[in-house]
């Protein structure tokens, strides 16, 4: 495993038997996507969502609605969506959030009082995985970072059907190739701030799978220009209030915006 010197933390990949290959974030892609902007999950009812993410994860919220509550993942916007708009929230997605290495005993403590946590190691690295009741994994990894409480999302998993095409679909709108475990069925990319992760249909760590019709966005350099690149490869690309939205091929929505 190999530290990103950008963030001074560590990554890590659940393969089929369980070991975690390293990588190092950044290269080219630093130059064109860099943090994850939001990250949104579909919920039945996003009043007791809300509930749920401010008990356990102790997640500030910003904005309230009977059909959305966006809640502050650090400085990633976690949106809490009903059914009933496009683009839909991800359903049994897994996605990891960190939080500062001196609190993960205490994390971990106080949530093995209400969840069966699953705990792996990587390197000299922990993370600790539990559900929430909506079916999405959520991991909790301890980085050497400064703030309290959980300070950003690191990682996320989506499910596509063809590996390859979404491996170039991803590479071509600036995610560094950082290992590829194809015939695994999973390959992982990297923009240095966020790690995302492409999983054939299975089971990873703590039976987690990746997530479908994920709506998520990424800070791009040039949205439009960035865009570009995958206009006659996604099933559709738009112009929209926050930047520019891409669909790909699997139906999750990226949207590129501005810092």
């Amino acid at each position: 495993m190999v530290e990103n010197g950008k963030h001074g933390f560590r990554g890590c990949f659940a393969g089929e038997d369980g070991v975690h290959s390293g990588f190092v974030g950044g290269g080219r892609s630093a130059d064109m996507l860099s943090s994850p902007a939001w990250l949104t999950l579909e919920v039945k009812y996003p009043d007791r969502a809300t509930a749920f993410y401010e008990a356990f994860l102790e997640l500030d919220v910003l904005s309230e609605a009977p059909d959305e509550a966006v809640l502050a993942a650090g400085d990633t916007e976690l949106r809490l969506r009903a059914p009933g708009t496009v683009p839909r929230g991800g359903l049994h997605t897994h996605y990891a959030l960190t939080i500062p290495e001196r609190e993960y005993d205490d994390w971990y403590d106080r949530l093995d009082e209400r969840f069966d946590l699953v705990e792996h190691t990587f390197g000299d690295a922990r993370s600790l995985y539990f559900y929430d009741p909506q079916g999405n994994c959520v991991e909790l990894g301890e980085r050497a970072v400064d703030g309290d409480g959980v300070t950003g999302l690191f990682e996320l998993v989506l499910e596509v059907e063809e590996l390859s095409s979404a491996v170039e679909f991803y590479t071509t709108l600036g995610f560094e190739l950082v290992d590829d475990g194809r015939d695994e069925g999973r390959v992982r990319l990297s923009t240095g701030d966020l790690d995302l992760e492409l999983w054939s249909p299975r089971l990873g760590i703590a039976d987690a799978r990746g997530g479908v019709h994920v709506d998520f966005g990424v800070v791009a350099e040039d949205p439009k220009s960035t865009a570009r690149e995958v206009a006659d490869d996604a099933l559709s690309v738009t112009s929209v209030d926050d930047g520019v939205r891409i669909r790909d091929r699997d139906g999750h929505y990226m949207t590129l915006v501005t810092a």
